[in-house]
């Protein structure tokens, strides 16, 4: 009779520890992490549906008076860039070294499409299926998204955008080509290399007498030889047209690599051209 009462006891403590155990694991159920906003635009321009995700500054949502800039990114997507570049937002933003922004990721369908121009070079049609679809990813961006953003978010006229290797070609391209789109173009060891070097030779000529609205350009590369060299050759038609309504900065980083320098470079371009105002005036 003992022993079966001390079994009895023993059944039953296991049930209510079993209960307990998957009350605690019912309680403790993941929840879905947020860090921002995501949505979708069926684009006419592109003949697609492309993915868009959003980071809200901190400060953004407490009042409805908050206006912020826009710092557009292709790479977008949440496996891409945008991640960690939203990270540099919110820390930057949080020890004050940089000012609010809105980030707006565009998630790839097609990428080396959408960041080519045309090309004559055969080599260079090889690396993907479709090549060359940069002025119509500009029209997405100039005729759908730009348009969305602020019809969704309270923003101010001030927009800028970042793109590293063939992002930065489409960049810097961007800059050449429709310069109003942008206030800050941000080019992380761009594949100049692109058409045989096509808009390294353009741009002395764009440099010396573009007179419109200032923009301001940052510029980094890493130890990859040839983007160097393509880079220093765009860097000398800075410093000849001297133009003062083209801000500009390079910054050489030998330590990094083709593979690293996105992070690093963004960090040090948001600090020094996203500054705010006390911090840049010297106060």
């Amino acid at each position: 009779m003992k022993h079966t009462t001390w079994l009895f006891t023993v059944l039953l403590l296991s049930c209510l520890s079993l209960t307990v155990t998957r009350e605690t694991h019912a309680q403790a159920q993941a929840a879905p992490l947020s860090i921002g906003q995501t949505f979708t635009i069926d684009s006419k321009a592109l003949g697609e549906t492309r993915r868009i995700n959003v980071y809200l500054p901190a400060g953004y949502a407490e009042s409805t008076k908050t206006r912020v800039p826009v710092l557009y990114m292709p790479d977008g997507g949440m496996a891409e860039d945008f991640l960690h570049v939203a990270g540099l937002v919110q820390v930057s933003v949080g020890n004050a070294t940089m000012r609010p922004f809105l980030l707006v990721g565009i998630e790839n369908t097609e990428r080396r499409r959408d960041m080519t121009g045309p090309t004559t070079n055969e080599k260079d049609k090889k690396i993907a299926p479709r090549v060359g679809g940069s002025a119509a990813f500009r029209r997405f961006i100039r005729t759908e998204l730009m348009p969305e953003i602020k019809r969704r978010y309270r923003t101010t006229e001030e927009t800028a955008v970042v793109g590293e290797s063939l992002a930065g070609l489409f960049v810097v391209e961007t800059l050449l080509l429709e310069p109003d789109l942008f206030t800050t173009y941000l080019a992380f060891d761009p594949s100049l290399w692109w058409n045989k070097q096509q808009l390294v030779q353009q741009a002395p000529n764009f440099l010396a007498t573009y007179k419109g609205p200032p923009k301001t350009l940052f510029i980094a590369t890493s130890n990859e030889p040839g983007i160097v060299t393509d880079a220093g050759s765009f860097v000398k038609a800075l410093q000849a047209a001297s133009n003062p309504a083209i801000q500009w900065q390079y910054e050489p980083m030998p330590q990094e690599t083709h593979g690293t320098i996105y992070h690093p470079a963004a960090l040090r371009a948001f600090r020094q051209v996203f500054r705010p105002a006390a911090v840049s005036s010297g106060k």
